[in-house]
């Protein structure tokens, strides 16, 4: 037993110092291989807290020669599988994920053995392959029952028969439209506008459905909406559709959050018939990813990354079109803004002004107006702002790039930034 303590402890020492890199190539391997794991922000950063806490449990268990009869699952694997089963993804993707993860715990490992003599290597393979796949396999059962019984509460639910419904109808396979609308008294015809909604601070499920009952009803009544329908994604998000009326008294563009509100909210532009109930709920998911990254990139304790933000699709439409690669809007942004794309407050202020300048048709007036400034001072800020463009002033010469530039780095902040 000491021996097989001993065997565990060099090898679990080993993998430790190289722990970060391999949780960070897990986490993109996990992602390319299982699409249906990669769905937005909140999931992926389960995902990458899951993946983490998983690791740190394995080396240990490998380290500390713990009986595989008392592991645990860490909390954040149980949450994340709770996740899943609530977002509707198979059971199958989940496990197939620890699947590829000890696979490629096991090829991380290997090398790390190359430069004992052969009569320890072995061993220590042995004994490395024998420990993960107890690990695998009690992690396993334990993720996969706590799936389950997510599961079967979320379908019992009247929430969880509507996602149901409401995932068939956003997939690509045939559905039964009439019993689709007959089981969530949602017409499909006609004018849709869809909506994400999340708390702007921390916030109990309950309040979460109080808050968002709020806004549907006053949505309704601004927009004169024919239906509406409430899906929550989870427990700290919501989907709302509205059926709008033939003739719309007001554009969804133009609903501004009620006095009080306590949530962000992500809008879709109206779309007809199921198609357009699927592309304004596309567009809401791609502004609620935008958002997720707005606000990542805000200090922690700034109050502002705790307002409540409403934006609309049009808004932010070309940064949507960018976000599939932002590795490459980051290249993007450094190339079109130079030395103004510094993350410093100094270069946050001139970016934003030089944004509302060009917005604005290039007059320093209305600027000064919007952003409640002396004429003076915009003009000063301008000037200094396409000092820093990397061809100055004639950056503005033909301001596309610029402009485009600029409304990333707005919106996607840190995340495109140096």
């Amino acid at each position: 037993m000491e021996s097989r303590q001993a065997l565990g402890i060099a090898v679990g020492d080993r993998i430790w110092q190289s722990r970060e890199g391999f949780i960070a190539d897990l986490v993109q391997v996990t992602r390319a291989h299982i699409t249906d794991l990669d769905h937005d922000a909140a999931s992926r950063s389960l995902l990458e807290a899951s993946i983490t806490e998983n690791v740190v449990a394995a080396v240990n268990f490998i380290r500390q020669g713990i009986d595989a009869d008392l592991l645990e699952a860490p909390t954040a694997a149980l949450a994340y599988a709770r996740f899943l089963a609530q977002r509707d993804v198979p059971q199958s993707a989940l496990i197939r994920a620890y699947r590829i993860g000890h696979a490629r715990f096991l090829d991380h490992a290997f090398p790390l053995l190359d430069d004992l003599p052969a009569d320890e290597r072995t061993p220590l393979i042995l004994e490395l392959v024998r420990l993960s796949g107890q690990f695998i396999d009690q992690i396993c059962e334990q993720v996969g029952r706590t799936y389950e019984r997510e599961r079967e509460q979320w379908v019992a639910s009247q929430s969880g028969v509507r996602q149901q419904w409401v995932s068939a109808l956003l997939g690509e396979g045939p559905v039964d439209r009439a019993a689709a609308e007959q089981a969530l008294r949602y017409p499909l015809d006609g004018l849709h506008v869809a909506y994400t909604l999340w708390p702007a601070d921390r916030m109990t499920s309950f309040d979460l459905v109080t808050a968002v009952d709020d806004i549907r009803t006053r949505a309704v009544a601004a927009l004169r909406a024919r239906a509406s329908l409430v899906v929550p994604t989870d427990e700290h998000e919501a989907r709302l559709w509205l059926a709008l009326p033939d003739s719309t008294g007001g554009r969804p563009a133009q609903l501004a959050p009620p006095a009080g509100c306590l949530l962000h909210a992500a809008m879709g532009e109206p779309g007809a018939g199921l198609a357009g109930f699927r592309s304004s709920a596309r567009q809401a998911a791609q502004v609620r990813e935008i958002l997720a990254m707005h606000l990542g990139s805000a200090q922690r304790g700034d109050a502002d990354a705790r307002r409540p933000l409403w934006v609309h699709y049009a808004q932010v439409a070309p940064v949507a079109l960018m976000t599939r690669d932002v590795a490459a809007v980051r290249d993007f942004v450094r190339a079109g803004l130079g030395d103004l794309a510094a993350t410093s407050a100094r270069g946050s202020l001139l970016r934003e002004t030089l944004r509302t300048f060009l917005t604005h048709h290039r007059s320093h007036s209305a600027t000064a107006q919007a952003m409640n400034l002396h004429r003076n001072s915009i003009q000063y800020r301008v000037q200094q702002a396409t000092a820093l463009l990397p061809n100055g002033s004639h950056s503005l010469d033909d301001d596309f790039d610029v402009r485009a530039a600029l409304l990333a780095a707005h919106w996607l902040g840190g995340a495109v930034l140096d």
